[in-house]
């Protein structure tokens, strides 16, 4: 699988129903495409979905249903994927610090694949990826400036016309989807952290409650990591020795972290507003079950907390 084409052939179905998705298509048939899905495009519910599955190379199912009433009473975020590692890891992780004079974003989407800049891809077993396409989705709250697209292009190692990027920001309602729809991912990430061969994890399926849509971008990053942190719920089928499973499974979930039990808010004001300055092992969604597909046994561990999520949606 190529991830990018397959990121980019999705493309081009937003923009076939841009007028319907809310989006716009800021092209000068030069430059870089970039499509604003929720900087000052409205976006919407469609669009969050649509960038999520682009963000994942189409290799991860996206939907919104009711939430449970005892964690949250309003939408969830469920997603589900046959291709964890590909997906999550190698495509929907925001493993990429996208920076340029006055401008910032955090960047995911196969594009990563393509520069394969970051250690991680090394560790998963994921070369870089040959590709004359790449695709990619930025979290900022302003679209970038042509000069960091020419740039992000040259590390994919494509033409400048051969690269898109779609941008939402998180206070919106694209922007605050996408980013609830990434518990199957962290709990992916979480799991090579803590050591465990991620090629034995064969599907994943995860809920997030989604928050109501903040009126800044910082509120709505403290509401959408608390979505996952205090009420993300993973199932994963793995297909490994139960040994593995045991001295890993009660490290994925977020209450394995000291900081477990605060708002994500208030613990990332005391980090000085650096994510990098934060306990890595909150990161990570709130319950966790996996099934192993060896043996038929199942291991569960986390605690989903509904009082702070809902705390944190009505701040």
């Amino acid at each position: 699988m190529n991830l990018n084409e397959k990121s980019n052939r999705l493309v081009g179905q937003m923009l076939d129903r841009a007028d319907e998705l809310r989006i716009v298509n800021h092209d000068d048939g030069v430059n870089v495409p970039v499509i604003d899905a929720g900087v000052k495009a409205p976006g919407g519910i469609a669009a969050g979905i649509a960038l999520t599955e682009i963000s994942a190379a189409g290799l991860l199912q996206v939907s919104v249903s009711p939430a449970g009433p005892h964690i949250y009473p309003g939408p969830e975020v469920v997603v589900r994927t046959d291709h964890p590692v590909a997906a999550c890891l190698a495509s929907q992780y925001a493993g990429w610090k996208v920076a340029g004079e006055n401008f910032f974003a955090m960047g995911s989407g196969p594009m990563r694949a393509a520069a394969a800049k970051e250690e991680l891809y090394g560790k998963i077993g994921f070369a870089a990826e040959s590709t004359n396409v790449a695709v990619g989705v930025l979290e900022s709250s302003e679209l970038p400036p042509v000069e960091v697209c020419k740039q992000v292009a040259d590390d994919c190692q494509v033409e400048h016309r051969n690269l898109t990027l779609v941008v939402a920001r998180t206070a919106s309602i694209a922007g605050t989807l996408q980013v609830v729809a990434r518990s199957a991912e962290t709990a992916m990430h979480k799991l090579h952290e803590v050591g465990f061969d991620v090629s034995q994890v064969v599907s994943a399926f995860g809920v997030a409650p989604m928050p109501p849509v903040a009126a800044d971008d910082l509120t709505a990053i403290g509401r959408t990591n608390d979505a996952i942190i205090y009420g993300g719920r993973v199932q994963l089928w793995v297909n490994c020795e139960d040994a593995a499973i045991d001295e890993i499974y009660a490290k994925v979930p977020s209450n394995s972290s000291a900081s477990f039990g605060k708002k994500f808010i208030d613990l990332f004001n005391a980090a000085g507003g650096d994510f990098y300055k934060m306990d890595p092992m909150l990161f990570s969604p709130a319950w966790i079950r996996i099934t192993n597909l060896k043996t038929g046994r199942t291991f569960e561990s986390g605690i989903v907390k509904p009082d702070i999520v809902r705390q944190s949606f009505h701040a």
